[in-house]
């Protein structure tokens, strides 16, 4: 197996695999190789995990054997995985509620939403491809998301807030959040506190996490 790169706005690799058991262990090799090549070591395991379901599926649901290409990108703030292959079937999720092919699919797909900042899929000329992006950030700040993404799944479904089979589930996820902090400012301002002072403290918050990461 080998890399070919070239790089635009970040770093790019293209890997070409025959979709066999054998091959999913060299395919985590790789991956942990190049990261360690970029500097993305924070990345490793998330991104190994990902790549080892994707291509698991490839090899269930388009067949043994099959030709496939992982084609990993990093533009410094997020690491893009995408699995590109000979199938025009395209695995369907609604937010939090994967609906695929059978059980195992439907566990790749659940893997996919809680791991990834975004994610999808899309039919090619040739196939498909299913992508998604890996936030690379500090330990605080993975954190902070990980309890963010706790509270986002109750909410969702409090509040009613539903995705579809059209819908990014990164717009979805902006609405329920959006939704959340509306709700956080009534909580406010009705215990007597002002929200614009909130949100300029957890602003400042923030902003130092990002310029730690």
């Amino acid at each position: 197996m080998t890399f070919s790169e070239r790089s635009e706005s970040g770093l790019r690799s293209v890997l070409p695999f025959e979709a066999v058991p054998g091959e999913v262990r060299l395919l985590r090799e790789a991956v942990r190789s190049k990261l360690g090549q970029w500097g993305a070591l924070q990345a490793v395991d998330e991104a190994e995990l990902v790549v080892t379901e994707l291509a698991t599926n490839v090899i269930k649901h388009v067949g043994e054997g099959a030709p496939a290409t992982l084609v990993l990108e990093w533009s410094g703030s997020r690491l893009r995985v995408e699995l590109h292959d000979k199938s025009p079937v395209v695995p369907v999720s609604e937010v939090g509620r994967p609906r695929a092919c059978d059980a195992e699919c439907g566990r790749g797909l659940r893997l996919l939403v809680s791991m990834s900042a975004d994610w999808g899929a899309f039919v090619t000329g040739p196939g498909k491809v299913v992508w998604c992006e890996l936030p690379l950030v500090t330990d605080a700040l993975r954190a902070r998301a990980s309890r963010a993404s706790a509270v986002l799944d109750g909410y969702r479904e409090l509040a009613g807030i539903r995705g579809s089979t059209c819908r990014v589930r990164s717009r979805v996820d902006r609405e329920a959040a959006t939704a959340l902090i509306t709700d956080l400012m009534a909580w406010l301002a009705s215990h007597g506190s002002d929200p614009d002072d909130a949100l300029a403290c957890a602003q400042q918050l923030y902003e130092a996490g990002e310029a730690a990461a």
